[in-house]
């Protein structure tokens, strides 16, 4: 009877496991697509405002002092 029910629950752990490798596969693959499209945005955004959308300004590393 012990053997029964350890080979019934190896079925339904081989199902549960099929089925995360399953929705994990989706999930990658949502994500792959979600970053291309937020690459094409950036590189279009980049080009139409010449590159100057999230570069930040360098102070140059001098400081004033006033008189």
């Amino acid at each position: 009877m012990g053997a029964i029910c350890s080979c019934i629950t190896a079925i339904f752990d081989a199902i549960g496991s099929c089925l995360m490798a399953i929705v994990n596969g989706i999930g990658a693959i949502c994500h792959a697509i979600i970053s291309g499209i937020v690459t094409v945005f950036d590189v279009l955004i980049s080009c139409l405002t010449c590159g100057y959308v999230g570069r930040r300004r360098r102070m140059g590393g001098t400081t004033r002092s006033t008189i």
